[in-house]
């Protein structure tokens, strides 16, 4: 059987739907598929979907099953030992819960990522004092050193805004107010995290935008949500909602397509980047009383 593991790399997800692919043009069932193969059925359908590692001889045997000529095979199994080398996030799996692994899979590789945030800073924009305030409420309370293993991992997914190969992603942030009115500490803290969002927020790849209280109810108000894309011309737009201790992400047309419609009625709602600017501004004043 296939090991499992904490959260699948993108490229992972992508060989698993070419696999899906290969086998509905070649007219297998995953029965029939895992009969020939004299493995479980169950065992190709879960690296279709990038749930078990992908074995290279298991690959193999699936391609020349499916008929796939051999410079096309030669060229998926170069991308299977690339697919399998382990992100740098497999270092924090102390640290970091396996359904939020996938999270920082996703934004890894995506081109771009867009997200509402009703109630903190996003993550990817944080200070260390801002992190360590936010992650210190987790349930159970972390130990001092799983704090600090945690905002470490924290710090480390930032380092993509500023990253040269590849190319960073195209961060768009749209934040309710409330996240500027209720700081999680005291108002030095709220004050270096204004700072920072003032910095990040006039980098070439980083949209901010605030929904303040005067734009009334809107579209988005059920709760956090973040969309990525990816720079595969076959790989689909994914979105992740939040709760409280999990998470959940889907690829599904109809679901990407409500979040995408939400967002974009959401940033014509949104100050501008110039009122968003000032308003940070002026919160800064606020907490120098």
């Amino acid at each position: 059987m296939s090991a499992p593991r904490s959260a699948p790399t993108v490229l992972q997800m992508v060989l698993g739907r070419r696999l899906l692919d290969l086998r509905r043009a070649a007219g297998h069932s995953s029965q029939e598929a895992g009969a020939r193969l004299h493995i479980a059925h169950t065992t190709v359908i879960r690296m279709e979907q990038a749930k078990v590692t992908l074995k290279w001889a298991t690959v193999k045997a699936l391609l020349e099953l499916y008929g796939v000529p051999g410079p096309e095979a030669e060229q998926f199994l170069a991308l299977v030992v690339k697919a399998n080398e382990p992100g740098w996030w497999q270092r924090y799996r102390d640290a970091l819960p396996d359904w939020f692994a996938v999270h920082v899979s996703l934004e890894n590789a995506a081109t771009h990522i867009r997200g509402y945030e009703p109630h903190v800073v996003p993550g990817l924009l944080q200070t260390p004092d801002y992190a360590r305030a936010v992650l210190s409420l987790n349930r159970p309370h972390p130990t001092p050193d799983e704090l600090d293993r945690r905002v470490a991992l924290r710090l480390e997914r930032q380092t993509l805004l500023n990253r040269t190969h590849p190319a960073p992603p195209q961060i768009w942030a749209i934040l309710d107010e409330t996240v500027l009115r209720r700081p999680p500490g005291t108002p030095a803290l709220m004050r270096t995290q204004i700072d920072h969002l003032l910095t990040t927020g006039d980098l070439p790849n980083v949209t901010l935008q605030v929904m303040p209280f005067t734009a009334g109810l809107h579209a988005g108000a059920f709760g956090p949500f973040t969309l990525f894309r990816f720079p595969m011309a076959d790989f689909p737009d994914i979105v992740g909602t939040d709760t409280l201790s999990s998470a959940a992400y889907t690829e599904e047309d109809s679901d990407v397509a409500l979040h995408r419609e939400v967002f974009d009625r959401m940033s014509t709602q949104a100050m501008s980047h110039r009122r968003t600017r000032n308003l940070l501004l002026d919160v800064r004043k606020e907490l120098d009383r």
